[in-house]
């Protein structure tokens, strides 16, 4: 134990064995049902911090963050860190990736580089933490030195991650110290699912001290023959005594293939989910109640398994199904993680069904878009217009400044009253000239601004780096393809009042342009064609105008390292959101999701696309 202050950040540990950091906002969320201790239950529904991470729970006693759409379960750790450090100034160092956005780096690098910064080194060499990068604090700039590619970095502000102070636990475990600062109580969520979790938490708590007990009921005698056994309705409600397994209704007493005790724990009828038991009872205080034992809480974990799956909630499969199996290590849901953790057998059933393409559909039952010309777009490489300068193309967006406001220029981070800091290739310009973009009116030197451009796609549009206001008509690297689309007789989970919009991409393989990351090396194109699909609906066929555009303008694909297989050099998505699973959600990228539509509608405007741009694609 020590006792001292220092700021927390919960981390989660990513396939590559490093652990990544949550953000500042999501650290607090934690960090508050972490120090509310067992009264919150334990469990931290991260979706309630930020709507992007609503598949994710950390489950605080074993430690792990589980995706309930995958199964997937990771480590989580809590960790402290110097409150005059850069998480505890709310400073965040980030890097530009290859589709164009912002990650940040792992917290103790993003450290090192804020105390480099502070203390006004020029540059910062991070070979000495395990990584053979260089950053340079003058052009702010990433450069590898092995391959000497160079990416942008920047440094930014963001919420403070939580302080705490009193007694520090040595260990990266859950519960907090008592010596910490208490917070507020945190609300329990009243969803289902939490509701379900908290039932077993309780339940394998109260095991555990040896109070908690439950009413025992006797089991029907088995019958000495049985032909066959009853099949179960779906969805039906087994009987008293009576389980549904593989769709067959059988006796508790005869699961496993053995005798079971003659005894079978009371279900709540109200919550599908185990009583709550009476804490302090015992067989001299309460005659006819027996004290939980394995046999009951194997029971408990097989009824609340089949609560998890009525719910919605998806489990994965095992190589058999009886209880001594191996368990696939990415368990059957949160119920996995709090059985595993007491040692007892996890139920595990048939996962629900990936549907990702819909019933074969004949070439009679295919039909074009009404209001949409043709049927298929294709796209070749195009290259920027010439005869303009870089200079030429950003006057039209920038006015002068004569006398410059006392802030830094946020593209080389020296003040707009001192010349440019950039020092890479020197464009045709006064290091000190300042200028302000015309529309949302940020201001930076204009000798930034031009090395800015120079490292672009040199397509004759402009974005501000501070508020991503895009001048011009914005195009990307997509590599040449083809893009099909038409409607099929076949509705959508959650739009069953339409037919659908199927959207086929094509990208073959080929070698990368003097635009893309590495010119003249082949890049792959994985997983083509793409199969995707909207609503056949007013709004549907809206995304889909505006999703030719995207395409017409190089932008819906790019060239880069897959997030998902950390193949480089391959073609992958380009922040424009695709539902790929026809009928199911089990990914993520399915339906039904109510928000999708508006959601790809802004993503297309932060590309610079919005009906605007159809009335220009018509002019």
């Amino acid at each position: 134990m020590l006792l001292a202050s220092a700021v927390v950040v919960w981390e989660w540990l990513n396939e590559h064995g490093r652990w990544r950091p949550y953000s500042p906002a999501v650290s607090h969320h934690i960090e508050a049902v972490a120090r509310a201790g067992p009264r919150a239950g334990g469990s931290v529904v991260l979706g309630q911090a930020d709507s992007r991470l609503a598949p994710y729970i950390i489950d605080l006693q074993s430690m792990h963050q589980f995706r309930q759409d995958t199964g997937t379960i990771r480590p989580v750790r809590r960790s402290y860190y110097d409150p005059s450090s850069a998480p505890g100034k709310g400073v965040v160092w980030e890097w530009e990736n290859d589709s164009g956005s912002w990650t940040p780096y792992d917290m103790d690098v993003g450290i090192t580089i804020q105390r480099a910064y502070e203390k006004q080194h020029p540059w910062v060499d991070l070979s000495a933490i395990g990584f053979c990068y260089v950053i340079d604090f003058a052009t702010m700039g990433q450069i590898n030195r092995q391959t000497q590619r160079k990416r942008r970095v920047r440094r930014r502000l963001d919420m403070v991650y939580p302080l705490v102070s009193g007694t520090l636990p040595k260990s990266q475990s859950w519960p907090a110290s008592p010596g910490m600062a208490a917070a507020p109580p945190v609300p329990a969520c009243a969803c289902p699912q939490c509701l379900l979790v908290m039932s077993v938490k309780a339940t394998v708590s109260a095991a555990g001290s040896g109070t908690a007990t439950l009413q025992p009921r006797k089991a029907p005698p088995a019958p000495p023959t049985t032909p066959k056994a009853p099949t179960a309705a779906p969805g039906a409600k087994a009987p008293d005594g009576m389980a549904v397994v593989r769709g067959s209704l059988k006796p508790l007493a005869a699961q496993g293939g053995r005798r079971q005790a003659a005894s079978t724990p009371t279900l709540s009828s109200a919550s599908s989910t185990a009583s709550p038991p009476a804490v302090g009872s015992s067989k001299a205080s309460r005659p006819g109640l027996s004290t939980l034992n394995r046999s009951h809480l194997q029971r408990l974990a097989i009824a609340q398994s089949r609560v998890l799956i009525a719910s919605g909630v998806p489990t994965v499969p095992v190589k058999n199904l009886t209880g001594s199996s191996p368990v696939n290590p990415a368990l059957a849901g949160i119920t996995g993680i709090l059985m595993s953790a007491a040692g007892l057998p996890v139920c595990l059933t048939r996962p629900p069904k990936l549907v990702l393409h819909p019933p074969p559909v004949s070439k009679s039952e295919i039909q074009s878009i009404p209001g949409i010309s043709h049927t298929c777009r294709k796209t070749t490489k195009k290259q920027a217009k010439k005869g303009k300068t870089p200079e030429e193309v950003l006057k039209k967006y920038l006015q002068k400044v004569r006398h410059p406001p006392d802030e830094d220029c946020t593209i080389c981070m020296e003040r707009l009253s001192a010349p440019s800091g950039y020092k890479g290739p020197q464009p045709a310009v006064k290091p000190d000239l300042v200028g302000k973009l015309v529309k949302c009116g940020h201001v930076f030197h204009l000798h930034c601004l031009v090395a800015m451009y120079n490292n672009g796609n040199k397509d004759g549009s402009l974005q501000c780096p501070t508020c991503k206001t895009i001048y011009g008509v914005k195009t990307g690297t997509q590599p040449p393809g083809k893009m099909e689309y038409h409607i099929i007789p076949h509705a959508l989970p959650g739009h069953s009042d339409c037919k659908t919009i199927r959207i086929i991409y094509n990208i073959p393989p080929g070698v990368q342009g003097p635009e893309h990351p590495n010119p003249g090396k082949s890049f792959t194109a994985r997983g083509f064609p793409r199969h995707c699909y909207l609503p056949d609906s007013e709004k549907g066929r809206k995304v889909l105008k505006l999703l030719l555009v995207a395409w017409d303008r190089r932008l819906i694909f790019s060239i880069g390292t897959s997030s998902t297989t950390g193949e480089s050099d391959t073609v992958i998505w380009n922040e424009i959101h695709h539902k790929t699973e026809f009928g199911s959600n089990l990914t993520g990228h399915g339906y039904p999701d109510i928000n999708y539509l508006d959601n790809v509608l802004a993503e297309l405007a932060a590309q610079g696309i919005t009906e605007e741009s159809l009335a220009q694609e018509k002019d």
